[in-house]
C-alpha cells in the first residue's frame, strides 16, 4: 500500500502532468469539434438481420488442457454452425491446409473455398502471421487467433455467395471490416469477390448489407472525452457520425488501418487492410448511451441512412446489452462454450490423455487431485 508520503508526491507529479498536457485535450477537442454539426439522426427500418460470430478464444479455453487446446466454431445468430475445429500451437500447418480439401481437390471447408477463390494452397500462402512449422519447427501460439479470423472471413463470404435471402437481409460481421491478417494483397481480393457475391444479390431485386460492429475501437477511445466536452452524440434522439479518415490515421500506430478505397484514389495507394466506413452509432434515445464504432461495407458507404435504420430496429431489441445489436448477441450466446458443453469438452480431454498415457492414467488421476495453484490459499488468510 501506497504511504501518505508518496501518495501525495504521486498525486503532485499526476496534476503536474496533466497540466504541462492538457494542450493534448484542447487538440483532440478541435478535431473533433467540427462532427458536432454532421450529427444524422437515424430513422428506424425493418429488415432481417444475421450475424456471424466465432468463438472466443479467451473465454474458452479449458481448465485443464496441457495441449492448449482451442476450439474453432463459427455460428450465425440462427445457431446454424458453419465450422467446428479443434487446434493447438503446435498443429501441423501443411496437415491443416490439406485438411481444408477432399483428396480430389476439391473445397472441404469455407476457409477452403476461400482459399481457392484468392488461388492459394498452404495457410502459410494466405497469412504472413502462419509459418511452416514441418519437422517440429517452433512457430508463434499466436496464430492459432490468425486462424480463428481467417476462418471467420471465409465463413463470412460462404454466407453472402451461397445464402438464397428470402428478404432483404443485413449481414451483420462481429468486429470492423478490416483486417491485417491477409499476405499481400489478399484481403483487397476478397473484398472484390464479396463486391461481385452482394452485387448478385441486387441484380436479383434482394438488397444485402454488410456491416461490422465492433465493441472498442482505437478511434473511439481517443476522442471520447473530447466528444463528450464537444457534445458530439449527445442527442435524444439514435443518431450517427461519418468519422473522417485523417482521424481514424490519428488514432492508429499502422495509417494504412485506416485507408480505405475512397483514399486510394486520391494517393494512388493500394489500399490491403481497409474495407469500410467507420462511423460512431448512438441507439439510444438519451445522451448518455453507449456509443459504438461501426464499419459499413465501403462500397455501400453512401446508404449509410437505410443501413444505420436497418441496425437500428435490431440494437432497439438488444438483450442483455441494450443499444447493441440483438442479432450480434444471439451469436455470441450460439457460439460460447460454457456450462454442459465446456465439462464434456473438458472430458474429452481427459479421456483422451488416459488412453494416450495408456498404464499410466493412475497417475494422471493423482496429478488432477493436486493442489494446481498452491498460492491460493493466501487469500484464506488476508
Amino acid at each position: 500500500m501506497i504511504d501518505p508520503q508518496s501518495y501525495r508526491q504521486l498525486q503532485g507529479a499526476i496534476a503536474g502532468r496533466i497540466e504541462n498536457d492538457r494542450f493534448l485535450l484542447d487538440q483532440l477537442r478541435t478535431e473533433i469539434r467540427p462532427l458536432q454539426a454532421q450529427v444524422r439522426r437515424i430513422q428506424p427500418r425493418n429488415t432481417t438481420a444475421i450475424s456471424v460470430v466465432g468463438t472466443d478464444g479467451g473465454s474458452n479455453r479449458i481448465a485443464f488442457d496441457p495441449f492448449l487446446m482451442q476450439i474453432i466454431r463459427v455460428v450465425d445468430s440462427s445457431n446454424n454452425e458453419y465450422c467446428l475445429d479443434v487446434i493447438t500451437p503446435t498443429t501441423n500447418v501443411t496437415e491443416k491446409s490439406a485438411e481444408q480439401f477432399h483428396p480430389n481437390g476439391r473445397p472441404r471447408t469455407p476457409l477452403g473455398e476461400m482459399m481457392v477463390m484468392l488461388g492459394v494452397r498452404h495457410l502459410a500462402e494466405l497469412s504472413r502471421m502462419i509459418r511452416h512449422n514441418d519437422g517440429g519447427r517452433p512457430v508463434s501460439p499466436h496464430w492459432v487467433d490468425v486462424y480463428r479470423e481467417l476462418t471467420e472471413w471465409a465463413v463470412l463470404y460462404s454466407i453472402v455467395r451461397q445464402s438464397n435471402f428470402g428478404t432483404d437481409t443485413l449481414v451483420v460481421f462481429d468486429g470492423l471490416l478490416r483486417s491485417l491478417v491477409f499476405a499481400g494483397d489478399l484481403f483487397q481480393r476478397y473484398l472484390q469477390e464479396l463486391a461481385a457475391a452482394l452485387a448478385a444479390h441486387w441484380q436479383q431485386k434482394r438488397h444485402v448489407y454488410l456491416v461490422g460492429v465492433a465493441k472498442h475501437s482505437k478511434v473511439l477511445t481517443r476522442y471520447r472525452l473530447a466528444m463528450a466536452l464537444e457534445g458530439v452524440l449527445a442527442t435524444h434522439y439514435p443518431a450517427y457520425v461519418e468519422i473522417p479518415r485523417h482521424i481514424e490515421e490519428r488514432a492508429y500506430v499502422h495509417a494504412e488501418f485506416a485507408r480505405g478505397d475512397d483514399v486510394v484514389l486520391e494517393t494512388e495507394r493500394l489500399n490491403k487492410f481497409v474495407g469500410g466506413k467507420m462511423f460512431f452509432v448512438k441507439f439510444g434515445n438519451r445522451p448518455q448511451n453507449p456509443i459504438w464504432p461501426v464499419d459499413i461495407y465501403l462500397p455501400q458507404a453512401k446508404l449509410a441512412p437505410t443501413v444505420l435504420g436497418h441496425l437500428l430496429a435490431d440494437a432497439q431489441n438488444g438483450f442483455p446489452v441494450p443499444f447493441y445489436p440483438l442479432c450480434l448477441q444471439r451469436a455470441h450466446k450460439n457460439a460460447a462454450l460454457v456450462d454442459f458443453d465446456f465439462d464434456l469438452l473438458q472430458d474429452q480431454i481427459i479421456d483422451g490423455i488416459r488412453r494416450v498415457l495408456g498404464q499410466e492414467a493412475i497417475d494422471l488421476d493423482i496429478f488432477r487431485l493436486q493442489e494446481a495453484d498452491p498460492a491460493q490459499v493466501r487469500y484464506e488468510y488476508e
